[in-house]
């Protein structure tokens, strides 16, 4: 990973290695959020909904229809926006203007940290409607409710840390001496992960002893 160019991203050109972006902190938090996305969207749109007697469909979670398509809604475009973001990880290298770079990261923030909150709505909605909702016929669809909930709160997290990536790309954009620490720290973090086991033992207990 070469964070040498503007934004924390690499410089415009170089070559495409598919295992280091592959291994970035970025594109592997994005893919727990799309995975997380699938689970909140899927669980709720294949068990969400049960058909009365007149044909009428209802939300399992205490009859409120608006529960069920808030989870779906979230989910599908936090399923998008994962895949999107992935695409727009390769092409950040390839992108040879500072300002397209910057918009990018902004875009990212603003969106990140904005789906951070919505999970978090979401989470606190769902929860609040499920503990009100009559158990369903045969415990039907009660595991996919619930792990939708779950996974709900785990992408709140999941979508901070997203914001948190793109701040600190947008703090090394704007900050000069900032990029200069990101660039020490990850050397730094890169050596320790490559040298030997005493070597990083040792560093490790220096620091946790003062």
């Amino acid at each position: 990973m070469d964070i040498g160019g503007a934004y924390g991203g690499g410089k415009a050109g170089g070559a495409f290695d598919p295992i280091a972006f592959v291994q970035r902190p970025t594109v592997i938090l994005r893919a727990v959020c799309w995975l997380f996305a699938i689970i909140v969207f899927g669980c709720v749109s294949s068990e969400g909904w049960r058909e009365e007697a007149n044909g009428k469909e209802y939300c399992i979670i205490n009859r409120d229809g608006n529960a069920c398509n808030y989870a779906v809604g979230i989910g599908v475009i936090a399923f998008l926006a994962s895949m999107g973001f992935i695409a727009g990880e390769y092409l950040f290298e390839q992108m040879s203007s500072v300002k397209t770079r910057k918009h990018y990261v902004l875009a990212d923030l603003g969106f990140s940290g904005f789906w951070s909150f919505l999970f978090f709505i979401g989470f606190c909605y769902l929860t609040n409607q499920w503990c009100k909702a009559d158990d369903p016929p045969n415990g039907e669809g009660v595991n996919n409710v619930q792990a939708s909930i779950v996974f709900s709160f785990f992408s709140i997290f999941s979508w901070a840390g997203c914001a948190y990536f793109a701040f600190l790309r947008f703090k090394a954009g704007v900050d000069p001496s900032f990029s200069s620490t990101l660039l020490a720290a990850y050397v730094l973090s890169k050596q320790l992960v490559m040298c030997p086991r005493e070597v990083f033992c040792n560093t490790v207990r220096v620091w946790m002893t003062g």
